[in-house]
């Protein structure tokens, strides 16, 4: 008896060379990682040369390699992210602009002697030309959870601190604030490294990615040559 069809979910360059968002296929029992790759590049050719980059996450987690998948509703491709739950305070990604300020004040109270705050902006510049805007998009149940459990890591393990994340998507003009980390402690040497860690994590882990546009073209970054 074949298997039933799952849905694959599929972002920025993935999602381009596809001409749509999503794709179903078959999976054997206890499939892998490398499995979903196999499969998704049998169904659609055209992402042949990208599946190889991506990270597998089921039902809005990642898989590790050799992992077997079981009974996941939702599958989704991952690629290279350039670089939860509970989004309402902690962690959320937003289509608004975003207040640096505001995202402090969250984090803000009595006993924290200190609240320090990044503030990723779009620039003018890259890969040695001038950029005139960006697009940001996101998995974005799955990105919430994976900033939460930054922010929740963080939190345990630097007592004291509190972390609130914020990251918005869509298109971005130069100077529009992409990111906010905004991290309170009672001294400030916990709540610079917290910050510090967050955005590394964020850029290393988050299914958030970021499209360049310039006046050769536009690359998604982590995809280009």
């Amino acid at each position: 008896m074949a298997a039933d069809p799952i849905k694959v979910l599929l972002f920025a360059a993935l999602r381009e060379a596809a001409g749509r968002d999503r794709l179903e296929i078959a999976l054997p029992p206890d499939a892998t990682p490398a499995d979903v790759r196999r499969a998704v590049a049998a169904a659609d050719p055209s992402l042949t040369h990208l599946v190889d980059v991506c990270r597998v996450a089921a039902d809005e987690r990642f898989v590790a390699e050799g992992e077997a998948i079981e009974d996941a509703r939702e599958i989704a491709l991952i690629p290279p992210v350039s670089g939860g739950h509970d989004g309402p305070r902690r962690a959320r990604i937003v289509s608004a602009p975003i207040d640096p300020a505001a995202v402090a004040e969250f984090v803000t109270r009595k006993d924290a002697g200190a609240v320090v705050t990044f503030t990723g902006r779009v620039r003018d510049h890259a890969r040695g030309e001038a950029v005139t805007h960006l697009d940001y998009e996101a998995y974005v149940p799955m990105a919430e959870r994976v900033l939460d459990g930054i922010a929740a890591d963080l939190e345990r393990a630097i007592p004291g601190t509190k972390v609130v994340i914020r990251h918005r998507v869509g298109r971005l003009a130069v100077g529009d604030v992409a990111v906010v980390v905004a991290v309170s402690s009672p001294h400030r040497a916990e709540a610079f490294d917290a910050c510090r860690r967050a955005i590394e994590a964020l850029k290393a882990h988050a299914p958030i990615w970021k499209k360049e546009y310039a006046a050769s073209g536009a690359v998604w970054v982590g995809m280009g040559p």
